[in-house]
């Protein structure tokens, strides 16, 4: 027999490309969405025309698919929130949703960032700021123009309440979006934090002209720097071999549609980070969560040579080949940790 389902009230926090991408998710099971955006005069534009001409250029909007800027109207009755914001902003962003927000009200966070100031993971600045509601994470390997062209994605959705993992999964679940459990939020935050920095390094190898070696090497001791970092901080290994940790970590490291792989790229080609910043009309998380992710491996006391590079790179002005050059000169070592 088939199962019947269950239709929700859904508020998705941030017109982006992500956030827009999920609503398209979830209307297309049949759920009843809002969408809020912070800025009115784009929120006006986009109930007018249907379609997010900054971000998803070719992806109508569906007509019932409901577009608003007043956040309270936006969560009202909400069986519970998608958090679609970029981590520099969703403090600042959330607080007003305090007001009225209905506790006990499930939140699901699709942010991939650590908050600088105080090292927070995105979950942690959503309790922080509401006051530790029920929180669910959805992240893997995912770009918001393939999910909303229907392309097949699978994603890991993540809390500490596994009956809460297992309501989000079967609200997102469709026959192109697959969504699998897991209980370690650690993990999987840093995880799909620390990968971003390692797509900075992705674009500098292509900036420069190097090879598949060079990107594979990349991509394996990124992945045992997440690794480390994570359990560090109480994550769990096997989750660094899963959606979150090695499969985001490839689609970030090759994908053209990646915004720290680009900033990467076009650091290697010459260019200084305040142009890069000042020509970028989106957030590349990658630029500020290399300063947190730097912070956190001093706090842990975790060896994470790739990412301290990337850091004197972006914020030192080291040169790129330079940076490769003291990295292949390491001193050796196994490559099995222990």
């Amino acid at each position: 027999m088939e199962k019947k389902k269950t239709t929700r009230r859904i508020a998705v926090l941030g017109t982006g490309g992500w956030g827009t991408a999920l609503s398209l998710v979830l209307h297309s099971k049949g759920h009843n969405v809002t969408l809020w955006g912070s800025t009115p005069d784009y929120v006006e534009f986009l109930k007018e025309h249907r379609v997010n001409k900054k971000y998803l250029k070719d992806i109508p909007l569906p007509l019932d698919l409901q577009i608003t800027s007043d956040i309270e109207a936006a969560q009202k009755e909400a069986n519970f929130i998608v958090v679609a914001i970029p981590t520099p902003y969703v403090r600042k962003t959330i607080q007003p949703l305090k007001n009225s927000y209905v506790p006990g009200t499930p939140i699901v966070s699709v942010i991939k960032g650590i908050e600088n100031e105080t090292l927070m993971r995105g979950s942690e600045i959503l309790k922080d700021v509401l006051g530790g509601p029920p929180i669910a994470l959805l992240l893997g390997p995912s770009h918001a123009e393939e999910v909303a062209r229907k392309l097949p994605t699978t994603v890991v959705v993540t809390s500490e309440d596994i009956k809460l993992a297992t309501e989000i999964q079967e609200a997102f679940i469709t026959e192109h979006f697959r969504v699998y459990t897991n209980s370690d939020v650690v993990g999987v935050e840093i995880g799909t934090s620390v990968k971003n920095v390692i797509a900075i390094a992705a674009g500098i190898c292509d900036g420069l002209g190097f090879g598949d070696n060079s990107k594979a090497a990349l991509i394996t001791r990124g992945l045992a720097e997440a690794t480390r970092l994570g359990v560090a901080m109480g994550g769990r290994k096997d989750t660094f071999s899963g959606l979150a940790g090695l499969g985001d970590l490839i689609t970030t490291c090759v994908s053209p549609y990646g915004r720290n792989r680009l900033v990467g790229e076009t650091i290697a080609k010459g260019k200084k980070l305040s142009q890069v910043l000042e020509e970028m009309n989106q957030i590349a998380e990658g630029i500020l969560t290399t300063r947190a992710v730097c912070e956190l491996a001093k706090k842990y006391n975790v060896e994470m040579p790739i990412t301290k590079e990337i850091f004197n790179v972006l914020y030192k002005d080291k040169d790129p080949r330079t940076a490769v050059k003291e990295l292949m000169l390491r001193e050796p070592r196994s490559e099995t940790e222990g």
